[in-house]
C-alpha cells in the first residue's frame, strides 16, 4: 500500500506538500485507556503531533478550492496515501474535506500540547495521567493492594562465621549479606571494598566495554560515611557499604546521565532518581555508571558495544548491557537495569546472571528516562536470587512523582513455605529447575499459557514505539535521529511510528486488556517456569505486567571453538513467573534451587580463556531480532 502511494506522489513543491497532508493525519487524537482485566483507572485523551506548521499554511493556501484540487486529481492521490493508514475507504470528496478540516481543527490544538509538554526530550517531565495497573486482586499473587497499606520489610537470614578470602578475586564474587557481614564485623572497611571493584571497573572496561562513567569521587565520599556509621556502632542493613551500579538512563547529580547516545553524550540531569535515594538512604555505594544502550535500545552505545564476559566474542543484548556484564564480570556485587521489552530478562540470560524483573509498579521510576510509562521497570541484577530479594526490598514503594508506581505488600520471600505452592512448566522449562523444585517438596504439574489474542507481539511494538516517540518527539524533529548509533533501530522503529493512527494505538491498548483478562482466567498455577527470552513470553509478560525470575542452570559448548578448546561457554537459564505481585513466590523458588545447585556462582573466563583462543575483533553480530508472529 505504501507503494502504492508513493508511485503516485507528485514532483512539484506544493503538490508534494499537499499528498503529504495524508501522512499528517495519522497525528491525530490519541487515546490510551489504562483497561486491563476491569482495572480502568483513568482515561483521557491526549494529542499526537504533525507536520511542520509552514507546511500545513501551505497546503491551506494553495487548495483553497476543493473542486480545483479534485479537477487536479490530487484527491485520487490523497486517497492512495490514506491507504497507509488503512483508510482507504474514504471517499475522493471526503478525503480532501478531511484535509481541510484537519488544518482547521487538528494543528493547532497538536501545536499547542506540543510546546506545552513536548519541548524535552526523555519523558522525564509531564508524565501521563493515563495509568496503568497490573494488580490481579487476592486470587493471584500478593493480594490486591489495601489504602494506606504498610509495607513490611523482609527479615533476611543472619549469617556467621563468614572469613574475608585471601585474595580479591574472590571477594569480589561474594553475595551482598556475605559481604555485609565481613563489614559489619569490621574484617574489611567500605573503602575496602569500593577500591576492589573501581580497579576491577578500570581493569575489565576496556575488553567488555560496560562502563559509561567511574564515579570514584563519590564512591569513596559514600564508602567514608559508610564506614563513620558502622564505627560509631549505626549498621543501616545489608547493603550499608556495598558498592554497586547504576544503569545510565537513572539520572545522579553532577555525572552525565547519556542514555547511551551520541546526543546527550553531555548531558547532565539536575535531579537524583527515586532509586538512588532509596541506595543511597540504604548505605550503598555508587563506583558507577553501567552501560545503557542507546536510547535504552538493544547493546550499542556511543562508545561501542558491550560483549558478554561468559563469551567475550558475542555481545551482551539487551540495553541493560552494562549491568549484567558488569555484575557478571565480577565488576560490581550487584547493578540496577530496566526493561520495557526484554532489557533485563535478554542480557541476564547472555551474561550469565541472576536478575529480576519485578511486577509493574513495584520500583519508582521518577528520575529515569523513560520508553513507556505503562511498561518500564526497574529491577536488580546479582550474584544471586537471595540478593535479589534484598535489593529489592531497598528500592520498592510508591514515589509521588511517578502516579504509576505502588506501595505492593509483597510477603517475604524467605518465609514463603513451597511445600504449598503448586508450579507449572512449560515445554521450554529447563528440568533441572523442575526436577529440584520438586525433590524439594514443591507439586510441578505440565502448564501452557491460553489466550485468544494472536497480535501479542504487534500490542507490545505499537505501544513501545508511540509512547517512545511521544517521549522524544523533538529528538526525531530536530534530525538527531540521524546520529543514532544504529540506523536499523529506534530510526527505523520511530519512523514507523509517526505513522499509527491513533484509533489503531487505542485499539491495541483494547487488545492488551483482552490478553491480560485471558492471561489472568487461565493462570491456574502459583508459577510457572519456561524459556525467557522467547520474544513471545517477552512481550506477553511485560505487556501483562508479570515479574520474572531469570536463573542461571548451566552452560554448554560455545560454536565453533578453537581447535586447542577454551573457557568460553554459552549460558543456560530460566525463568520463574508469577503472577503481578506474586514476587515473592518467582524470589522464594530461585532461592531454593540455588541453595542446591552452584550455577550461580560460576565465574566467567575473562582471563583465562584457553590456549591460542584468539577473541575475534569485531565480535560476531548477534542480535536477537523482534519478531512480529502475527
Amino acid at each position: 500500500m505504501a507503494a502504492m502511494a508513493l508511485a503516485s506522489c507528485p514532483s512539484s513543491p506544493i503538490e508534494m506538500t499537499r499528498f503529504l497532508l495524508c501522512f499528517a493525519l495519522a497525528f491525530s487524537p490519541c487515546l490510551f485507556l489504562s483497561e486491563s482485566a476491569g482495572l480502568c483507572s483513568t482515561a483521557a485523551t491526549g494529542i499526537g503531533s504533525s507536520p511542520t506548521p509552514l507546511s500545513w499554511r501551505i497546503l491551506a493556501q494553495s487548495s483553497s478550492s476543493s473542486k480545483t484540487f479534485m479537477d487536479g486529481g490530487k484527491g485520487s492521490e490523497l486517497r492512495e496515501a490514506f491507504k497507509v493508514f488503512d483508510a482507504g475507504f474514504f471517499s475522493e470528496a471526503k478525503v480532501l474535506k478531511v484535509a481541510e478540516e484537519a488544518v482547521e481543527f487538528n494543528l493547532p490544538i497538536a501545536e499547542s500540547n506540543r510546546k506545552s509538554v513536548a519541548l524535552e526530550n526523555g519523558g522525564l517531565q509531564n508524565p501521563s495521567c493515563l495509568v496503568f495497573n497490573s494488580v490481579w486482586g487476592s486470587s493471584h499473587g500478593g493480594g490486591a493492594v489495601e489504602k494506606n497499606a504498610v509495607v513490611k520489610r523482609f527479615k533476611y537470614p543472619s549469617l556467621s562465621g563468614v572469613k574475608r578470602p585471601e585474595n580479591d578475586e574472590d571477594v569480589a564474587f561474594m553475595e551482598i549479606l556475605e559481604l555485609g557481614e565481613l563489614l559489619r564485623t569490621k574484617q574489611v572497611t567500605s573503602h575496602e571494598i569500593t577500591t576492589i571493584f573501581l580497579h576491577r571497573l578500570k581493569r575489565y572496561n576496556g575488553a567488555l566495554e560496560s562502563v559509561i562513567t567511574i564515579t570514584e569521587d563519590l564512591a569513596y565520599e559514600q564508602a567514608k560515611k559508610a564506614d563513620e556509621l558502622l564505627a560509631k556502632g549505626d549498621y543501616l542493613g545489608p547493603l550499608h557499604g556495598i558498592p554497586y551500579g547504576l544503569k545510565d538512563i537513572i539520572a545522579v547529580p553532577g555525572y552525565k546521565t547519556t542514555w547511551g547516545s551520541t546526543s546527550f553524550k553531555n548531558q547532565i540531569l539536575d535531579m537524583e532518581a527515586t532509586v538512588y535515594q532509596r541506595l543511597r538512604a540504604a548505605g550503598a555505594v555508587l563506583v558507577a555508571k553501567l552501560v545503557s544502550g542507546s536510547l535504552a535500545y538493544d547493546d550499542i552505545w556511543f562508545g561501542g558495544r558491550t560483549r558478554n564476559p561468559w563469551n567475550i566474542e558475542e555481545f551482551s543484548t539487551g540495553s541493560s548491557a552494562g549491568p549484567a556484564s558488569s555484575t557478571s564480570a565480577g565488576m560490581v556485587p550487584f547493578a540496577i537495569g530496566s526493561e520495557t521489552a526484554g532489557s533485563i530478562t535478554y542480557p541476564a540470560a547472555r551474561c550469565g546472571v541472576t536478575a529480576f524483573r519485578p511486577t509493574f509498579g513495584t520500583v519508582a521510576r521518577t528520575g529515569v528516562m523513560s520508553i513507556s510509562e505503562s511498561l518500564d521497570k526497574l529491577g536488580p541484577f546479582c550474584r544471586s536470587a537471595r540478593d535479589c530479594s534484598i535489593v529489592l526490598d531497598a528500592i520498592r514503594g510508591k514515589d509521588s512523582n511517578d502516579i504509576s508506581s505502588r506501595d505492593v505488600p509483597l510477603h517475604d520471600p524467605f518465609s514463603v513455605d513451597i511445600t504449598k505452592l503448586t508450579v507449572g512448566y512449560l515445554d521450554d522449562a529447563e528440568m533441572e529447575v523442575v526436577d529440584v523444585l520438586k525433590s524439594k517438596g514443591v507439586k510441578m504439574v505440565p502448564y501452557k499459557l491460553n489466550y485468544t489474542v494472536d497480535s501479542v507481539q504487534g500490542i507490545l511494538n505499537f505501544t513501545m514505539d508511540v509512547d517512545m516517540l511521544a517521549h522524544f518527539d523533538k529528538w526525531q524533529r530536530d534530525g538527531l535521529d540521524d546520529t543514532y548509533e544504529a540506523q536499523d533501530q529506534w530510526p527505523t522503529e520511530l519512523r514507523r511510528a509517526r505513522v499509527i493512527p491513533a484509533v489503531d494505538y487505542l485499539q491495541a491498548q483494547r487488545a492488551r486488556g483482552k490478553l491480560i483478562r485471558e492471561v489472568k482466567e487461565g493462570f491456574t498455577v502459583d508459577a510457572f517456569i519456561g524459556n525467557v527470552t522467547d520474544w513471545e513470553k517477552v512481550c506477553l509478560g511485560n505487556l501483562v505486567g508479570l515479574p520474572v525470575m531469570v536463573v542461571p542452570t548451566g552452560f554448554k559448548n560455545i560454536t565453533d571453538p578453537p581447535p586447542a578448546g577454551t573457557r568460553r561457554r554459552s549460558t543456560v537459564t530460566t525463568g520463574i513467573y508469577a503472577p503481578p505481585d506474586g514476587d515473592h513466590i518467582a524470589l522464594a523458588l530461585a532461592m531454593v534451587y540455588q541453595l542446591v545447585t552452584d550455577h550461580h556462582k560460576q565465574r566467567p573466563p575473562i582471563d583465562n580463556l584457553g590456549p591460542d583462543d584468539i577473541i575475534p575483533d569485531p565480535a560476531k553480530h548477534i542480535i536477537p531480532p523482534r519478531i512480529l508472529r502475527l
